[in-house]
């Protein structure tokens, strides 16, 4: 009996350190991920846990065996000086359809 056919995201690295940053500097980074499965993979959403962070992602299917990218943008600026980390859970029509990511970083105040 085969298995029915599906989509699994496998992202390379699940954590992102921005490291010391001004609070009045956006950071940035990418999660590349690949459609390890045998279905094209759907990202539906990727929500963070506050609007300090926002992700943007790849909207077109992802084929098998091809990548895709989700950046992350952090903006502090308003925010609390200090050590953070936010988590971002991003929803697919994969088997594992929930994974969260997360940046973290030291943001000082001048």
């Amino acid at each position: 009996m085969s298995a029915s056919a599906q989509a699994v995201l496998k992202i390379d690295k699940t954590t992102h350190n921005f490291g010391n940053f001004d609070e009045n500097q956006l950071v940035s980074c990418v999660f590349s991920f690949t459609n390890t499965g045998d279905k094209p993979l759907v990202i539906q959403q990727a929500l963070a846990t506050c609007g300090c962070t926002v992700p943007q992602f790849t909207k077109e299917p992802i084929k098998p065996g091809a990548k895709g990218e989700i950046k992350i943008t952090y903006n502090g600026k308003g925010k609390y000086p200090g050590h953070f980390k936010k988590a971002i859970t991003i929803r697919s029509n994969a088997s594992n359809s929930l994974v969260r990511i997360y940046v973290e970083g030291n943001m000082t105040s001048k």
